[in-house]
Formats: structure tokens, C-alpha cells, sequence
């Protein structure tokens, strides 16, 4: 059997985008382990590697082109945030605090490239490393300041890529200015970089309020490899893939959240006090990427909520 390496993985993926056909973006990480039963902490990694791989692996089986790993909002800074300071974390925090965002990462990219390689075959799947807001995702007025965020997204970046990863993926990115200096910081691996933004509602602009068709400029100008959006649902995320494909030279496209968000949780599954308009189930979702593909989205997949039966459906529906 031929294994799909670090070598090949992301060329297959270029020529695919190259030649104007589509690519399949795996769904939810996070909120599909959490619906398996797993708890959150350590992003499940120390308590259900098992789980966290076979996620990746039925993504791929759903006919997934890219799997991204299980490191959103992995860094040193997460873990920091909860403290006053790094001696405060020293001070009170769990023995090797400061050092568990590293090993993670390293673990995240290892069961994702597990996962390829017992579920793969000689498909050429690509592992994304998934990089986030240095922040709160939903809080675009508390972003770093660019030297900030170019210091530490570069370290994630390096960290992503020392394992293994093929591409990076720059995920809710919510301004331009931390989505620039992601990109900038990225771009040090040697890797592909994508990078995705997250709406704000109506889906005309980005989070922080600014214009999309900036925002792609911005990143187009820097050597972006494809622009998408995430994070907001799949009408706001029809409603910025039209903006977007105005002005995109780039390969383009999306993967939108479906559910409410609980915080800490997201609800993914119907509840009683939500609208009927609330409930995706993958053959609806399907039917939207069908039309997100007419608009010229060529990456496509789900954000939280979504799981591998979504991603399936979106597969056969873009057969």
C-alpha cells in the first residue's frame, strides 16, 4: 500500500485547486469529541487520544481531501490567560503548565498523521495544522498587537510544522491586522497557508466590522495561498462567499458552524427553545454547498457542529 507522505500529501491538493476542481475540508474537531462523550480538557488528547484519531479517521472515510489537527486555541497564551502572570502559573499551576500547549501540539499533528496513515490508503490527504485568534475568537476588540501576534503565531507555526503538518491553516481569524500578521508569521515554516475568516452577522463583513473584500486583498498582497470563511452560519457564510468572490483571485471557500453556542459547549443536535431553521442535518447543509460550489467555492467543508455524516453528504453532493 502506498502511504500518502509529507512529501506529496499538499501537491495533490494544489493541482486539484490548480485545475479548478473542488476540495473536500474535513467538519468539527473539537464539538464532534465532545458529542462522542469525551471531556475537553487537554483537547481530549491525554484522556481520549483513541477517539480524537478515529474522528480524523471517519473523516477521511467520509472522503475528507484535508483533516485538520486538533489544535485550535493551543498555545502557551491559553493557558497563561487563566493566570495573572507566568510566576502566578508557576506558582499555583499543575505541574508542567507552562510546557502542555507544545506537547499537545506535537500529539495533535502525531493521531492526525496516525489516522491518515491507517485510513488513507493511496488517497494523498493533506494534514492542515490549525492555528487560531491568539484570543477569543468571538472578541475581535481584544486582538493582539501585531508585533504580538506575529511573535507568537510564528512559534505555533513552527511548532505545527515541526511535526508534520503539510499546509497551515489560519482558522476564525476575526481583524485583518492579527490575520496578516498570522499569515507573515506562517509563512516562516515554508509551508502553504490558507487562511480563513469569521463573520460577522449577515455575513457582509468580517467580524471585526471590516470589509471582506479588504481582508482578501490584504492576504492576496502577503502570498496567501486560499482565502475562506468560517464560523458563522450557512446563510451569512452564502452571503460572504458572494463578497468574496467578487474580488478573489485566489482559490476561495468555506466551512460554516451550524448549532447555537452554550458557552463552554456548542449544541449541535435540535433543541426544544430553537427555531426549526436551527436544525442542519447533513443533506441540508449539502444542499447549501451544492450552491456555495456554483458560486466558485472550490474548499469546502464543515466548522463546529458539523460531523463526518455532514461531511459525507457534502462529498456525494459534489459528485
Amino acid at each position: 500500500m502506498s502511504i500518502p507522505t509529507k512529501d506529496n500529501a499538499y501537491d495533490s491538493i494544489h493541482q486539484r485547486l490548480s485545475h479548478r476542481q473542488h476540495v473536500i475540508l474535513d467538519g468539527a474537531i473539537g464539538s464532534e469529541i465532545v458529542r462522542r462523550g469525551a471531556r475537553w480538557r487537554q483537547h481530549g488528547m491525554r484522556t481520549d487520544p483513541d477517539m480524537v484519531q478515529a474522528v480524523h479517521e471517519d473523516y477521511i472515510k467520509a472522503g475528507a481531501d484535508v483533516i485538520t489537527t486538533n489544535t485550535f486555541q493551543l498555545t502557551r497564551r491559553t493557558y497563561l490567560n487563566l493566570f495573572q502572570n507566568l510566576e502566578h502559573m508557576r506558582r499555583i499551576g499543575a505541574p508542567g503548565l507552562e510546557s502542555q500547549a507544545t506537547a499537545l501540539v506535537a500529539k495533535a499533528v502525531l493521531l492526525a498523521r496516525q489516522a491518515r496513515e491507517k485510513t488513507a490508503g493511496d488517497r494523498p490527504i493533506a494534514v492542515a495544522g490549525s492555528i487560531s485568534p491568539l484570543n477569543h475568537c468571538f472578541r475581535p476588540d481584544i486582538s493582539p498587537a501585531p508585533a504580538e501576534a506575529l511573535r507568537e503565531h510564528a512559534e505555533s507555526a513552527e511548532l505545527l510544522a515541526n511535526a508534520g503538518v503539510d499546509l497551515i491553516l489560519l482558522e476564525t481569524m476575526n481583524t485583518i491586522g492579527e490575520a496578516e500578521a498570522a499569515l507573515q508569521a506562517a509563512k516562516r515554516a515554508s509551508l502553504p497557508v490558507w487562511v480563513s475568516f469569521a463573520l460577522a452577522p449577515g455575513g457582509k463583513s468580517i467580524l471585526s466590522g471590516e470589509p471582506i473584500a479588504d481582508g482578501a486583498r490584504a492576504l492576496e498582497s502577503l502570498g496567501c495561498d486560499a482565502i475562506l470563511l468560517n464560523c458563522a452560519p450557512p446563510d451569512d457564510t452564502a452571503t460572504g462567499l458572494e463578497e468574496l468572490g467578487k474580488i478573489c483571485n485566489l482559490p476561495f471557500g468555506a466551512y460554516a458552524h451550524i448549532g447555537r453556542y452554550d458557552p463552554p459547549s456548542w449544541k449541535f443536535d435540535f433543541h426544544p427553545q430553537f427555531v426549526d431553521t436551527d436544525a442542519w442535518p447533513p443533506e441540508r447543509y449539502a444542499a447549501c454547498v451544492e450552491k456555495w460550489r456554483q458560486m466558485g467555492a472550490a474548499i469546502i467543508g464543515g466548522c463546529c457542529g458539523t460531523t463526518p455524516a455532514h461531511i459525507k453528504a457534502v462529498k456525494d453532493a459534489l459528485q
